[in-house]
């Protein structure tokens, strides 16, 4: 194993492999798109109450979007339910230095912007529920690595990169296991060993721990 940018890294993936996966990446869109579409008729309720709440709260608006890079660097526009103060963005400077992970990437539990209805929803991951919308439309998978912000992508080393070479999820191994008890760089680690490993039945299992989490929620901020 070799050391780049300050990542372990295993041996680099091969794009040409992961692209032949045909008959795997046809069922995993198929199932992506009827149970994303499934999903939101069921969860409707769900997805009513908490815009009630968080609009509630502020009187501001209920969903947030946010531009995220997909696969192979294609950026998207991807959308959650707004847990955090209206202009949250804009105060995201003042806490840079309070940042609690390493890398480009940021993570702060105690984060001031986060609303009283927004700390309920990101403990229990109903801020992500929106993201149905983006794997019924083909950005995101259920399953995969989580999609970066632009300026996160600017600061990857080619290692990193390689996060990129499939959809991203809404959650995936290291979300699905140790959430945020992790930094950047074995955040990465655990995005290679998925898509190593991907698989229908292992996506399914990682959407299983995932609804767990949802359930009984983790410390998730």
């Amino acid at each position: 194993m070799e050391k780049i940018g300050g990542t372990v890294s295993m041996k680099k993936l091969d794009r040409e492999n992961i692209n032949k996966r045909y008959i795997y990446h046809f069922f995993k869109r198929v199932f992506d798109f009827f149970a994303s579409l499934v999903g939101l008729i069921l969860l409707s309720p769900l997805l009513l109450y908490i815009a009630f709440r968080i609009h509630k709260e502020d009187r501001g608006p209920v969903f947030y979007s946010q531009t995220r890079v997909g696969k192979d660097g294609k950026e998207f526009e991807m959308y959650k339910f707004r847990s955090m103060i209206v202009d949250a963005d804009k105060k995201l400077a003042e806490l840079k230095s309070q940042n609690e992970v390493e890398g480009p990437m940021f993570k702060m539990k105690e984060d001031p912007r986060i609303t009283k209805i927004g700390k309920f929803i990101r403990k229990h991951s109903f801020d992500e529920l929106p993201q149905l919308l983006n794997v019924l439309k083909g950005d995101m998978s259920l399953v995969g690595p989580r999609p970066p912000l632009p300026s996160e992508v600017a600061q990857y080393t080619d290692y990193d990169k390689q996060r990129l070479l499939v959809v991203p999820g809404c959650t995936g191994l290291w979300q699905a296991t140790v959430r945020n008890s992790i930094g950047f760089s074995e955040m990465v680690k655990l995005d290679l060993e998925y898509i190593q490993k991907s698989g229908f039945f292992y996506d399914l299992y990682l959407i299983f721990l995932t609804v767990k989490i949802v359930l009984f929620s983790n410390d998730a901020y």
